[in-house]
């Protein structure tokens, strides 16, 4: 299982499954990550953390505690 915390800067992934339950879940699904679409990794802050990646046209930063539970292809 990759997960987008795994992602080399610069890769586009697909997403293929979220894991986590209740708020969180929720919350990274508000921010349009779903099951299906594309996230291009575009560059991580100095100690790695967080993780700006672009999806559905914008950018967006993510913290890697949450990118972990991006399953991604």
């Amino acid at each position: 299982m990759n997960t987008l915390k795994q992602t080399k800067i610069g890769d586009t992934v697909k997403v293929v499954k979220l894991h986590g339950e209740g708020a969180v879940k929720r919350r990274i699904m508000d921010m349009g990550i779903t099951k299906g679409v594309q996230i291009t990794v575009r560059k991580a802050a100095p100690f790695g953390d967080p993780l700006e990646i672009t999806v559905r046209g914008y950018e967006l930063s993510l913290r890697k505690a949450d990118a972990q539970m991006i399953e991604v292809e």
